[in-house]
């Protein structure tokens, strides 16, 4: 076993010795992104920026929006209900005294 496994270890580091190593051809000036690169990624950034800061002041509006008609309807309701109860009390005040003039 021990055998086979140095042959094959001893098969990859030929291998390796064998296989070149490619010299860099390309010109590191070339590949890099310029001028050109930066104001995109700029544009970019600030596109983001632009539309977190339109996000939050619209979900801002309708947290907002949201607010204010719950206490509207809390208010309605608030009135609906005194409303019924100035309703019920007008009844009980006419049929308490069933001898007053009133009926």
């Amino acid at each position: 076993m021990h055998v086979l496994a140095a042959a094959f270890g001893g098969l990859q580091v030929a291998v390796a010795a064998a296989t070149p190593s490619p010299a860099p051809t390309v010109d590191p000036q070339l590949v890099t992104p310029g001028p050109l690169g930066f104001a995109a990624i700029v544009f970019i950034a600030l596109a983001v920026i632009f539309l977190v800061w339109d996000m939050q002041r619209r979900i801002r509006r309708t947290r907002y929006r949201e607010e204010i008609n719950d206490e509207l309807d809390a208010e309605e309701a608030a009135e609906r209900q005194g409303d019924a109860a100035a309703e019920a009390s007008e009844v009980d005040d006419e049929s308490v005294d069933p001898g007053s003039p009133r009926g």
